[in-house]
C-alpha cells in the first residue's frame, strides 16, 4: 500500500504544525491565589512558593507541555488546590504533558525535557494537587452533618489549613453528583506529599466530592509521602492512571465513592526512607465504605483493568493488595495482582477513625455483602432515590474479585480471606498462581533494602504488557460510555503500553522504551469485546510493518483509517464518530480478524519524528452504522 504525494502533502503539514519548538523556558513565581481565570502556558515554569487556591468563580488552565515546578523549602514548598465552584483544566498531551514536580526533580532532565531524567529517592519536595467539588459525602466528624445524604453535608480536606473557622476555601462536598470541576489529561504529578503535621499529609491527588462531569484521564503519582490518590465520596471515574512508588496506599477511597475506574497501574515500592505509611508503601486499594459504616452515601463502585504489582517477600516485603472497612462495596474484574507481600483480600473492618464496620447498626455483614447482588441498597439512612443515587454497578454483587490473575502471592495468609469469601470458585473464572507470569517482564533493584522490618525491592525495569494467562479474559467490561471492554486482564492491552511519551515512569527508563507502537487508547467497544491493535517493526520506507487485530467483530464494512491527525467527524448517517483519523487513507480490510501487512513507501524528505496514526472500524452493512473501532496507535519515524 503506497501513500501518493498528494496525501504526503497534508500530512506533513499538520507534523510541522505539530512538531513546531517550544519557547524558551522563563520562571513565574506563584506567590497568591488564582481569583480570575488564568492560563499558565508551556513557555513559562510556575513555582508555588506556597499554599495557591484557585478560588470560587475562576478557572485555571494549565496548556499542554507546561511545568510547574516548586522549588523544595524546609517546610516542603507550594501546592496547588481548587476549591468548590472553580475549575481546571489541565490540558496534557501524550507527546507534551503537564508535569507538576520540584526542581529537584527537573535539574536531572537533559535540557530541560520531562521526556529524560533521572529516578531519585524523595518525595516532600512540594505540595500536590488537590481539587474540592460538590458531591454528596458521608462525613460524620463535622458539625451539623447528618447520616442521611444531605446537600449541607461539606467536610475539611485534608491536608489544608483553613485560614479562620469556617473557611470556606478549605471545604467539599455537597449535593451535586454532577459536579465538573473541570478536566484533567496527561497530567505527571512527582515527588509531592508536603507534611503539614502529623497525620496531615498531601496525597498526590486528593478528591473531595467530586461529580462525574468531571474528566480525569492519563494521570500518574510517582514517589509521594502518603497516599496516591484519594477520593472522598463524589462520583468521579478514573482512567488510565499509574502509581507508582507510594509511601502510604496507592488508592484510598472514603465517604461514599461511587465511580469508576479503568485501566490502573499500581507499583508499590518507596519514595522515603521512613516508616510504612510515611514513605513505603502500605495497601494498594484502601477502601472505606463511609466515615461511620452506617451513613450514607457508601462506597459502591466498579474497577475494571487494572494490575497491582506489589512487594514480593511475603509479610516483610508489603501490605495487602485490597483492604476492605466500614461496609465498602467494590467490584474488581479483569485485573491483575501480582507480587502481594501479604493478604491480597483484608477484611480491616474498621479505620481507626471511629468507624464501627461491616454489620454495624443493620448494615451488612462482611460476609453477607459478597453475597448481596448489587441491586441491594441499605435502609439503613436511605437517601430518597437509592435507585439513582446508586447506580455504578450493573451486575453481580456488591464485593467482587473475578476474572483475574493472582501471581506469586506467596505470604502463608495471601488467600486466606479471598478462599473463606469464594473468591475462587469456578464462576468467578480466576486465575490462581499459573505457572507463567502475566505480564511481559518485571526487574527489580537487589533485595536487602531494609525499612524497619520490611524488605523493599522497586521495581527498576517493566513491561507491564499482558502475557500468558492474562491475554484473553472470560468477560469483559459493558458498553456504557465510560469503560473500554478490554478483552484481556490487566491495564495493558497485548501489543501497547500507554505510559510511553508522557509519564516519569517512561522518563527514568522503568517502562518499556523499546515498544515504538504507543497505544491511544480511545477504543469503542464492539461485539466481541474490545477491539485491540497491535504493531511490529520500524516504519521505514519500503519496510514492511505489520499491524495484528484481535477481538474485533468480522464485518464486510470493515476498513483501516491511517493519517497524522485526529478529530471527531460524522460518518454513517450523520452519526457522531469519536477519534477518526483523518488526513490519510482508508482501506478496506481483507481480514480483519487476523493481521494486514501494510507496505509504508516513505517519499524523500519525510522529516524524523512524524508520526503516524492507525486504526481499524468496523460498519453494520446493512443499516449503516458504527460497530465498534480498535484503539488508536501511533508509529513514529525514526
Amino acid at each position: 500500500m503506497s501513500v501518493n504525494d498528494s496525501v504526503w502533502k497534508a500530512l506533513l503539514a499538520g507534523a510541522a504544525l505539530a512538531g513546531a519548538a517550544s519557547p524558551a523556558w522563563s520562571q513565574i513565581n506563584v506567590s497568591s491565589n488564582i481569583s480570575t481565570s488564568t492560563t499558565w502556558t508551556a513557555n513559562n515554569t510556575y513555582n508555588l512558593t506556597q499554599q495557591i487556591y484557585v478560588l470560587p468563580g475562576a478557572t485555571l488552565t494549565i496548556q499542554p507541555g507546561t511545568v510547574v515546578a516548586s522549588t523544595p523549602t524546609v517546610n516542603g514548598s507550594g501546592s496547588l488546590a481548587v476549591c468548590r465552584g472553580a475549575q481546571i483544566f489541565v490540558q496534557g498531551t501524550q507527546t507534551s504533558p503537564v508535569v507538576m514536580t520540584s526542581t529537584n526533580d527537573t535539574a536531572t532532565w537533559i535540557g530541560g525535557d520531562p521526556h529524560t531524567g533521572t529516578w531519585h529517592l524523595g518525595a516532600n519536595e512540594w505540595g500536590n494537587l488537590t481539587i474540592m467539588g460538590e458531591g454528596y459525602i458521608s462525613e460524620n466528624a463535622t458539625a451539623g452533618n447528618t447520616a442521611v445524604p444531605s446537600a449541607s453535608n461539606v467536610a475539611a480536606m485534608e491536608g489544608l489549613t483553613a485560614a479562620f473557622p469556617g473557611d470556606p476555601n478549605v471545604l467539599y462536598g455537597g449535593g451535586d453528583d454532577d459536579d465538573d470541576s473541570g478536566t484533567i489529561t496527561f497530567l505527571s504529578l512527582r515527588y509531592g506529599g508536603r507534611v503539614i503535621g502529623l497525620a496531615n499529609e498531601l496525597n498526590g491527588l486528593s478528591l473531595g466530592g467530586i461529580g462525574r462531569g468531571t474528566d480525569i484521564h492519563h494521570v500518574e503519582i510517582m514517589n509521594n509521602v502518603d497516599d496516591g490518590i484519594e477520593i472522598w465520596g463524589g462520583t468521579v471515574n478514573l482512567k488510565y492512571i499509574s502509581i507508582w512508588n507510594i509511601g502510604d496506599d496507592s488508592i484510598d477511597v472514603d465517604q461514599g465513592w461511587r465511580g469508576k475506574l479503568d485501566f490502573g497501574l499500581i507499583v508499590q515500592g518507596y519514595s522515603l526512607a521512613a516508616a510504612q505509611g510515611s514513605g513505603v508503601g502500605d495497601n494498594g486499594f484502601e477502601m472505606d465504605g463511609a466515615e461511620q459504616s452506617d451513613w450514607q452515601p457508601v462506597t459502591t463502585s466498579t474497577i475494571y483493568n487494572c494490575t497491582f504489582i506489589g512487594q514480593p517477600y511475603g509479610s516483610a516485603g508489603g501490605d495487602h493488595a485490597t483492604a476492605w472497612r466500614d461496609n465498602a462495596r467494590v467490584q474488581f474484574r479483569n485485573c491483575i495482582f501480582m507480587d502481594v507481600g501479604d493478604r491480597v483480600v483484608s477484611p480491616d473492618n474498621v479505620d481507626g477513625d471511629g468507624g464501627l464496620g461491616y454489620g454495624f447498626n443493620g448494615t451488612l455483614s462482611w460476609p453477607a455483602t459478597w453475597t448481596t447482588p448489587y441491586t441491594a441498597t441499605s435502609t439503613v439512612n436511605p437517601p430518597a432515590n437509592p435507585g439513582l443515587f446508586y447506580t455504578v454497578q450493573a451486575s453481580g454483587n456488591l464485593i467482587e474479585l473475578k476474572d483475574s490473575v493472582f501471581y506469586n502471592n506467596t505470604s502463608a495468609s495471601a488467600y486466606t480471606e479471598a478462599n473463606a469469601q469464594g473468591v475462587f470458585a469456578a464462576g468467578n473464572n480466576n486465575v490462581q498462581e499459573p505457572a507463567l507470569s502475566p505480564i511481559a517482564s518485571i526487574t527489580r533493584e537487589p533485595a536487602g533494602i531494609v525499612f524497619g522490618s520490611l524488605v523493599q525491592a522497586r521495581v527498576t525495569s517493566l513491561d507491564p504488557r499482558p502475557a500468558n494467562s492474562a491475554l484473553t479474559s472470560v468477560a469483559w467490561a459493558p458498553n456504557d460510555g465510560f469503560f473500554s471492554s478490554a478483552h484481556y486482564r490487566g491495564a495493558f492491552s497485548p501489543g501497547s503500553n500507554w505510559l510511553f511519551g508522557w509519564t516519569a515512569s517512561h522518563a527514568y527508563g522503568l517502562t518499556n522504551t523499546a515498544d515504538e507502537w504507543t497505544d491511544l487508547g480511545s477504543a469503542l467497544a464492539g461485539t466481541y469485546g474490545d477491539p485491540v491493535l497491535s504493531g511490529s517493526g520500524t516504519l521505514l520506507a519500503g519496510a514492511p510493518t505489520t499491524l495484528a487485530l484481535s477481538n474485533a467483530k468480522e464485518s464486510a464494512g470493515s476498513f483501516w483509517v491511517f493519517g497524522t491527525s485526529r478529530i471527531d467527524a460524522p460518518i454513517f448517517g450523520g452519526i457522531l464518530v469519536p477519534n477518526f483519523l483523518t488526513g490519510g487513507i482508508v482501506a478496506l480490510a481483507t481480514d480483519p480478524a487476523g493481521a494486514l501487512a501494510v507496505n509504508f513507501n516513505w517519499p524523500p524528505g519525510v522529516p524524523s519524528g512524524t508520526s503516524f496514526y492507525i486504526q481499524f472500524w468496523t460498519v453494520d452493512p446493512v443499516a449503516p452504522q458504527f460497530v465498534s473501532a480498535s484503539n488508536a496507535i501511533s508509529l513514529t519515524t525514526p
